[in-house]
């Protein structure tokens, strides 16, 4: 592994979470044994637990976002593969309230297999539970593609929002409704000039010739349909901006919140150079930038890119966006 700090590519996983457990030990436990992290504080209003997941390499998500007004509990997978339907069983098990457990799930074929798995098992036991399907990626908005938009960027968005309405006590199936349409308002957008290494052999998943950036790239390092010339970077985020705000729905006063997020290998000083360039597009478009957030969100490993998230927002959706959370990677 001669490009990360790691015994071994198999260690590499049990190691950051056994880490990520002692670092955040106020905040969270780890149950090694059935491989979920679980928040240590919750409100007691809530009647829901909230479980999300996914494959590891894309920290801080989930694991960084499991806490106090966010989430309940976290399944990591191995890199870039879904956790197992036992790990999601038993944190969702764990986690439940009296009126069951929500899955946040990203699009994903593993996701979705694994977690319904998840569902079946606690349907066996009588504990209800709902699923929210996040499929925001603009890039796979296909009908040639069967499973549909990939689950990327808002992910969190949804994570945080539901988190916030669960606070007040809504009910599984009220949960269940507004993380739909979170998801519905959501859309994401994401260009790499490099792809991330692959820890097993130390090689780039792909090759990009010079001047030449991915556009519509995955967090998998899925390849884009196509590729585009490396053009300045405002006109690069004018380009992004105008095909999200032309796939979100219609609104009678246009209004965002925005995610501007690091796939791994971006720096912060890029970033806020991209959320300005961001904000100058958004305002020749007409829309008002209600609320942003910008940082390394949701990696891929070490990839040299950045993704867009738009939400279609109002002033409820903010008012859950504002309200108090507390978990490792929140506040930033």
């Amino acid at each position: 592994m001669p490009r990360y700090f790691a015994d071994s590519a198999e260690s590499i996983v049990a190691d950051a979470l056994a880490g990520f457990a002692s670092a955040h030990a106020d905040l969270v436990s780890h149950h090694p044994d059935h491989g979920y992290l679980r928040a240590r504080d919750r409100s007691p209003e809530r009647r829901a637990g909230l479980v999300s997941g996914g494959g590891s390499g894309h920290e801080p998500l989930h694991a960084g976002f499991v806490g106090a007004g966010m989430l309940d509990a976290a399944c990591p997978g191995r890199i870039f593969a879904s956790p197992h339907n036992r790990q999601i069983f038993e944190a969702s098990r764990a986690v439940a309230g009296p009126e069951g457990v929500l899955h946040i799930v990203k699009n994903y074929t593993g996701d979705r297999i694994n977690f319904g798995i998840a569902a079946e098992r606690l349907a066996h036991e009588d504990i209800p539970c709902a699923r929210v399907l996040v499929d925001d990626d603009l890039a796979t908005d296909s009908e040639d593609i069967v499973v549909g938009r990939r689950g990327t960027g808002a992910t969190l968005i949804v994570e945080k929002i539901l988190g916030a309405a669960a606070d007040e006590g809504r009910g599984l199936d009220e949960l269940a409704v507004l993380g739909a349409e979170v998801t519905r308002r959501s859309r994401s957008l994401a260009v790499a000039s490099a792809a991330h290494t692959t820890p097993g052999t130390g090689g780039r998943a792909f090759e990009l010739p010079d001047g030449v950036l991915e556009f519509g790239v995955g967090i998998h390092g899925e390849r884009a349909e196509g590729t585009t010339p490396v053009i300045p970077l405002g006109r690069l985020v004018r380009m992004m901006t105008a095909r999200l705000l032309a796939a979100l729905p219609d609104t009678p006063r246009p209004r965002v919140l925005a995610l501007v997020n690091g796939l791994g290998a971006t720096t912060s000083l890029e970033l806020y150079g991209i959320h300005h360039a961001l904000t100058e597009a958004l305002d020749e478009n007409g829309v008002a930038l209600d609320r942003s957030l910008t940082g390394t969100l949701v990696s891929a490993l070490d990839m040299r890119g950045f993704s867009l998230s738009l939400l279609a927002t109002d002033d409820e959706l903010l008012r859950l966006w504002d309200a108090p959370a507390r978990t490792p990677a929140w506040p930033l």
